[in-house]
């Protein structure tokens, strides 16, 4: 049975929507469909560096994953690595799986080695960042966070200078910190992790292939055994008859 996929670049630009595709394509399983969509141009910011931008675009993501289960996809990534609305989204599924950047890449970092650091571009994207880290269940796993003073448009516009920075971060998180797993903490940080894992010889995890592959992984347990988001407490649905009334989404 084939994996539908929907990557969402909760962004009001697609400048990186066929680069992602085309990562995708290198990577997806042979029978995996990956589609990447962005918020209209021109609607909302295009990053999302600050809490308040991430807050604006929370209901544009509910509206594009209530669409996607409507368009029968079996999964939906939002490709945020503040993993904007996620809770929400997985309320408002009934058997689309939704995942995330930071949920996806701690779950495989923390299966692969015991002390996680975490790189990012400025320091204003930690603290938001560590309460996830938190929330998740991975607060004794975390031995730091990096900032190698980038904004999300500055990691691929000198691709040696980016590597540079990431390298030496990584290096002083495995060598002071203790780290043993590094997780590039942002999407558009793709591209630099095999480089910088083959210099420092620990794993190196990019978040933009995590939630890919933990989405395949999620998609074909919920199709194999019914394994899928338990809607008995946190993940429950609000009402149709109040989505209706309210004419939500």
């Amino acid at each position: 049975m084939g994996k539908k996929i929907l990557w969402i670049n909760p962004v009001a630009t697609n400048l990186f929507d066929e680069t992602f595709k085309k990562e995708f394509e290198k990577v997806k399983q042979p029978d995996t469909m990956v589609d990447v969509v962005s918020l209209p141009p021109a609607s909302g910011p295009t990053h999302l560096e600050y809490n308040c931008y991430e807050v604006m675009i929370m209901p544009e993501i509910l509206r594009m994953i209530k669409k996607a289960e409507e368009e029968e996809y079996d999964a939906a990534i939002i490709g945020c690595f503040y993993d904007p609305a996620l809770r929400a989204a997985r309320e408002i599924t009934e058997k689309m799986v939704v995942t995330a950047p930071a949920e996806s890449s701690l779950h495989i970092a923390a299966t692969l080695g015991e002390s996680i650091s975490i790189i990012v571009g400025r320091r204003k994207w930690i603290p938001e960042m560590r309460e996830n880290v938190h929330k998740y269940g991975f607060g004794e796993k975390l031995a730091s966070f990096k900032s190698i003073d980038m904004g999300v448009h500055d990691f691929q516009r000198d691709r040696n200078e980016t590597v540079r920075r990431i390298k030496q971060a990584a290096q002083e998180a495995k060598e002071k910190d203790g780290a043993d797993v590094i997780i590039l903490g942002c999407t558009i940080e793709f591209g630099f992790y095999h480089e910088v894992q083959a210099e420092i010889g620990i794993p190196v995890i990019d978040a933009s292939i995590a939630p890919l592959k933990y989405a395949e992984f999620l998609v074909e347990i919920n199709q194999k055994f019914g394994w899928g988001h338990s809607k008995l407490y946190g993940y429950q649905s609000p009402p149709n008859e109040e989505i209706e009334a309210w004419n939500l989404f």
